[in-house]
């Protein structure tokens, strides 16, 4: 701002200045030079000459105007002069005076200390103005005016066109750079706004990872204990057929070798009896074989719906027990995978069993709700309830629900006090899941 107001300003006052000089100049020379004589002919004023111009420049607004005025031959000498101590004598040319010669007319507008060696300037500001005057029928300079005019009403122009154009700069200037502030400002919001939008969403992908990593062990851990739990379960089971189902079998084929039913003196009615409890064995056997594949044959988990399958588990558990169970149902359109549903039914199966067993004859309800993006299955007792702590831990009920239900990615629940007992599992809801 500081290099263009000086320059715009040095331009305007040399702009200013000039035609200022030029409209003086042009006043004096049509005054003064039709008084001058041929000055190709001669080189001196007579006296004739020198009274008019004493009497131009005193009078009128033309001698209150000028400060001093002199008239130079191209030789350096002074002709004309208000100081008349001046006239006649020689000088050496200055370099305005020798530009002035050239033809081209000089201003210069300052506060000068003296006009020449021997007289004092005025006071104030002066322009010093140096016009050729033209041979009119030649166009050659023939002599050249001198003179300085008081220039009071043109310092105040000036100063006036100064102070404009530093206004004027400065408030290009500052519109400039209040443009240029707005359109960073909007840059810089944007990208501060752009930024944050980033760290947000790194924030939320480190969250997510640490989530997914989260999610990653625990699935890692699920599936091994799930893989505990189902050696365990399948120890049980043999255990099971070892200590039931197969000792039944074993008696009866150790009675079908008996003396009783091969040998041939044992009576008809004592062989009759004996076969009649080795048929009893084998029945009981069948039953327990019965028993234990009832628990694990699953219905038409792909074509039956999770309504359905609750009712299912419930009505099997009526019939085995005896009991009654109250059914809450939420109506639920979103469909389930293959694997959710039969988290579910193996849900209701293990904790129906279980209040059956540790609470025989309190009354049970299974509630089914559905949210927007969760389904909460519970069965409920009214139960004295148990410590949770005194579960052993290779117990299969209990540890084996929360594992299939933590592989699906739910949330197991266990709250039991001396009011009864809640076992809840919360599964996701995927609008987009199979059927």
């Amino acid at each position: 701002m500081v290099l263009v107001g000086a320059a715009v300003t040095m331009l305007i006052e040399r702009a200013v200045t000039r035609n200022a000089g030029a409209t003086t100049a042009l006043y004096v020379d049509s005054v003064i030079a039709p008084l001058l004589p041929d000055m190709q002919k001669t080189q001196s004023l007579d006296d004739a000459v020198a009274r008019a111009l004493d009497e131009t420049l005193g009078q009128g607004a033309l001698g209150q105007r000028l400060a001093a005025m002199r008239l130079w031959s191209p030789d350096g000498t002074v002709l004309y002069a208000d100081d008349k101590a001046l006239i006649g004598r020689r000088f050496a040319p200055t370099p305005n005076l020798k530009q002035a010669f050239s033809g081209t007319m000089v201003v210069n507008y300052d506060r000068f200390d003296s006009l020449d060696d021997q007289s004092a300037a005025p006071k104030g500001p002066v322009l010093e103005i140096y016009n050729p005057i033209l041979q009119p029928w030649s166009g050659d300079v023939v002599a050249v005016i001198e003179f300085y005019e008081f220039a009071h009403d043109f310092e105040a122009t000036l100063y006036n066109a100064r102070l404009r154009s530093w206004l004027a700069v400065a408030a290009v200037t500052i519109a400039f750079f209040l443009a240029l502030y707005a359109v960073v400002l909007r840059g810089s919001r944007t990208i501060d706004r752009q930024a944050g939008d980033l760290n947000r969403r790194v924030n939320e992908l480190t969250e997510l990872l640490d989530q997914n990593r989260v999610l990653h062990q625990r699935m890692q851990s699920a599936a091994q204990r799930a893989t505990a739990r189902n050696e365990s379960f399948l120890r049980r089971l043999g255990a099971d057929l070892h200590d039931g189902p197969a000792q039944f079998v074993a008696l009866a084929a150790m009675r079908l070798d008996s003396e009783t039913v091969v040998g041939e003196a044992v009576p008809q009615q004592g062989r009759e009896r004996e076969v009649s409890s080795i048929r009893a064995s084998l029945e009981e056997a069948l039953q327990e074989i019965r028993s234990i594949c009832n628990g694990l044959v699953l219905p038409q988990i792909e074509t039956a719906g999770l309504p359905e399958l609750i009712d299912h588990a419930i009505a099997a558990y009526e019939r085995r027990t005896g009991m009654l169970v109250e059914r809450r149902l939420d109506p639920i359109s979103v469909p389930l995978t293959v694997s959710e549903r039969i988290c579910i039914y193996r849900f209701l199966q293990e904790a129906l069993n279980n209040g059956y067993r540790h609470c025989r004859g309190a009354s049970q309800m299974v509630t089914m709700t559905c949210g927007e993006d969760k389904i909460v299955v519970a069965v409920s007792d009214n139960g004295p309830g148990f410590d949770p702590d005194d579960v052993a831990p290779d117990s299969l009920g209990l540890a084996g629900l929360r594992e299939r239900v933590e592989s699906l990615g739910g949330r197991f629940d266990l709250d039991t006090s001396e009011r009864g007992t809640v076992l809840a599992v919360t599964l996701d809801l995927d609008e987009a899941a199979p059927s």
